[in-house]
């Protein structure tokens, strides 16, 4: 029996061989399917987690732009409100000259004008009666000469400006004076502006200050001394400003080229009579300027004032030329003229005449009045020259010289030039506040001479323009 069974099993052993070798095969197949299988999946997970890790990236770095984002519009916003904010202040002395657009957009200050007010105080005291002060070559009109003795209130101004909409500017100065005993109010400047008219140029209307020189067109209360230079006062009273219009060009360029044209009614000293169907007064001017460095700036320019005169306040009629050169260097560390540096300005003055003269309207008549109806043909000249060395954000000490040259022929024919020395120091509190003392030496004619000593408080009140250069 067991022979049997053994010699069955092998006779089936083949067989059973043959039949299980297909199952063999395929099991071993599958499991290579299972393993690349296996193998995709792990690859594709690594894959998804490298795709949610960019996503997460993805949207970490969309947050962050989202933050940035509205941290520049939170910065524009205050950016623009600030702008606004020092345009207003700034437009009380100096309108926006951009031609773009208004910062305010349209009645951006329409009910709410920045306004300022100036007060300033003056003690001076003379050592020759300011009565009897004459000048040699140059006769005295209304508001020149060395000033008062002892205690008065300056020239006060108070001024509203604003953007009137986004194409103009307006400004409105009032002024309070006394000279004398002659007490006046009267409108120092009322015009408008253009704020976009393109390619660099602007165009003012009404009444205002002259751009011809250096100082005709700053208001008196930002100057360096507490007088203007003698030229100033004998061939301008001070300073040029008339009704009229002005065209002003800004040259696109690296550095500042300003070009520009004036007419005006032709009433204010030098000029009288409203001339040439109350078009009296013509004024061409460029100014340019730049930086040397970090440390200097300059500006310099050229003028000319050509008018036709009856009866001005010196008896001069005829054809009036004046001629004006002007300079500054400003130097400071880093450009920081708040802080320290100096500036040294000067500017000169050729006055040419074509005409006669007459006893003036208001003039009484006396024997040291030129003889009358006589020619007032010739040339005179004049300038100055000033240096204010700024110590610190506090004090500054400045000296100028100031010169006339007198005309050796016509009316007020002279062989003496006067001759002016002035030294000044000012203490800044603030912006808004300066005491400044001066001393002059004044030597008007051969045989006279004028020692002042004047103590003057400046302040002002509300919106500050911004400084010129």
């Amino acid at each position: 029996m067991k022979k049997s069974l053994f010699a069955w099993c092998v006779a089936t052993a083949p067989i059973a061989c043959v039949l299980s070798a297909p199952v063999m095969a395929a099991d071993a197949t599958t499991a290579a399917q299972l393993q690349a299988l296996d193998t995709r999946i792990r690859a594709l997970e690594v894959e998804g987690q490298k795709l949610r890790e960019q996503t997460a990236s993805a949207l970490a770095a969309a947050d962050a732009a989202r933050a940035e984002l509205e941290k520049m519009k939170a910065a524009q916003q205050s950016e623009q409100v600030s702008t606004q904010q020092s345009a207003a202040m700034a437009n009380v002395s100096a309108p926006i000259e951009s031609s773009g657009p208004s910062a305010g957009g349209a009645n951006g200050n329409a009910f709410n004008p920045a306004i300022a007010v100036i007060m300033n105080g003056l003690y001076g005291h003379h050592s020759l009666n300011p009565d009897h002060y004459v000048r040699a070559g140059f006769p005295l009109v209304d508001g020149t000469g060395p000033g008062k003795q002892g205690l008065s209130l300056g020239e006060s101004e108070v001024s509203f400006a604003a953007n009137i909409d986004d194409k103009f500017y307006g400004q409105l100065t009032l002024s309070y004076d006394d000279d004398n005993g002659k007490i006046g109010t009267s409108i120092e400047e009322a015009y408008i502006d253009t704020l976009t008219l393109p390619d660099g140029f602007n165009v003012r209307a009404g009444r205002f200050y002259s751009n011809i020189g250096y100082l005709n067109s700053h208001h008196t209360h930002t100057d360096n001394f507490v007088d203007r230079p003698l030229a100033y006062q004998a061939f301008l009273a001070n300073q040029y400003g008339d009704d009229g219009a002005q065209v002003r060009w800004v040259a696109p360029l690296d550095f500042f080229l300003e070009l520009g044209g004036e007419i005006f009614r032709g009433e204010s000293f030098p000029t009288a009579g409203a001339n040439q169907g109350g078009v009296g007064t013509h004024t061409l001017f460029a100014h340019a300027g730049g930086d040397v460095g970090t440390d200097n700036s300059w500006l310099a320019g050229v003028s000319v004032l050509k008018a036709k005169t009856s009866l001005a306040d010196d008896g001069f009629s005829g054809d009036n030329t004046l001629y004006v050169a002007d300079a500054t260097w400003k130097w400071a560390p880093n450009g920081n003229t708040k802080d320290g540096g100096v500036t040294v300005r000067g500017e000169y003055f050729l006055d040419r005449r074509d005409g006669t003269y007459a006893l003036p309207a208001d003039a009484k008549l006396d024997l040291t009045n030129p003889l009358l109806n006589q020619p007032w043909v010739g040339d005179r000249r004049g300038g100055y020259v000033e240096a204010v060395y700024r110590l610190n954000r506090v004090w500054d000490l400045g000296y100028r010289f100031d010169k006339l040259w007198a005309p050796s022929s016509g009316p007020f024919a002279n062989d003496f030039d006067p001759v002016r020395h002035s030294l000044e120091l000012t203490w800044r509190n603030s912006e808004f506040s300066f005491f400044r003392l001066q001393y002059s030496h004044d030597d008007p004619t051969r045989s006279t001479t004028d020692n002042a000593i004047y103590l003057q408080y400046d302040v002002s009140l509300g919106a500050h323009g911004a400084h010129k250069f």
